[in-house]
């Protein structure tokens, strides 16, 4: 799956904060408070997420509703698998990712893996 540009990251935050749909016009008016931007930019930005395949369309009206095809945890789990591939050894980027975590992520991570939470 290919990376998200930096308006392409805005318009999905903005749709995963809408609960994963939403027309253009609605995009538009969220973003508003945040950017000046056309709703021409919006309506193509959103075409390039469903060409990405990070959104799906169905019609409404004279419109469309678009729909995140994964939600915020699942693109950046999906980014962190990424990384492991792309990093070269995937071993030492888990090990270099683990070590970076607070004692309470690694904590979570071990009961999310099943593991003890104990040092014993």
């Amino acid at each position: 799956m290919r990376q998200l540009g930096v308006l392409e990251g805005v318009v999905m935050n903005e749709l995963w904060a809408a609960g994963g749909s939403g027309t253009v016009r609605e995009m538009v008016d969220r973003l508003r408070t945040q950017r000046d931007l056309a709703y021409t930019t919006i309506l193509s930005t959103m075409g390039n997420l469903v060409e990405k395949g990070y959104l799906t369309r169905t019609p409404e009206g004279r419109a469309h509703r678009y729909h995140a095809v994964m939600t915020r945890a699942g693109y950046a789990a999906q980014l962190m698998r990424e990384a492991m591939v792309r990093g070269g050894n995937s071993d030492l980027v888990l090990l270099q990712f683990a070590e970076g975590l607070t004692v309470e992520q690694q904590d979570r991570l071990k009961r999310a893996l099943g593991g003890s939470n104990d040092s014993a």
